[in-house]
Parts: C-alpha cells; structure tokens; sequence
C-alpha cells in the first residue's frame, strides 16, 4: 500500500524559509531508510513537504521527524533573531 501526504508550512520570514529549507536539504538527497522519500518546494513564505511512502508507518516516522527537525530550527532562530 502506498501513502502519501503534503504538508504546508507558513513561515513568518522568506529568510527563516530560505534558512530550514537549506538546512534539510541533505536529508532530502540522502534519505536513510528506503520506505519513504520526501521532497521539499517552496512557494512564497511557504515550505511544502510532499511524502510518499511504502506504508503509513514509513510515512508517519518520515514525517514526525522532518516536523521535529523544523521545529528545532525555528525554535533555534528565533532565539538568534532575538538576540541580535
């Protein structure tokens, strides 16, 4: 069975966009496990994460830890936004 989802993310800045999207692209280009890929776009301030996986399993731990991974860079940013 096949799964598929498409996430999209507001960002509040086109740099913080720029700065998570960057940072995932290795993750993206060389997946670990081969049950699941995942491919970024942006679109305005916007990031879309399209996932497409062998089973809901693949794609349920695909996507957690990206949300995870993005939500530890936008917590790290804005702590440097504020302290600059």
């Amino acid at each position: 069975m096949k799964a598929k989802a498409e996430i999209r993310l507001k960002f509040s800045s086109e740099k913080q966009l720029k700065t998570v999207s960057d940072a995932l692209s290795p993750e993206v280009c060389r997946p670990v496990g081969g049950r699941a890929r995942i491919a970024l776009e942006t679109e305005g301030t916007c990031l879309i994460l399209k996932a497409e996986a062998e089973d809901t399993a693949a794609l349920r731990s695909t996507l957690n830890a990206f949300l995870r991974w993005i939500n530890s860079m936008i917590n790290v940013v804005e702590v440097l936004e504020l302290s600059s």
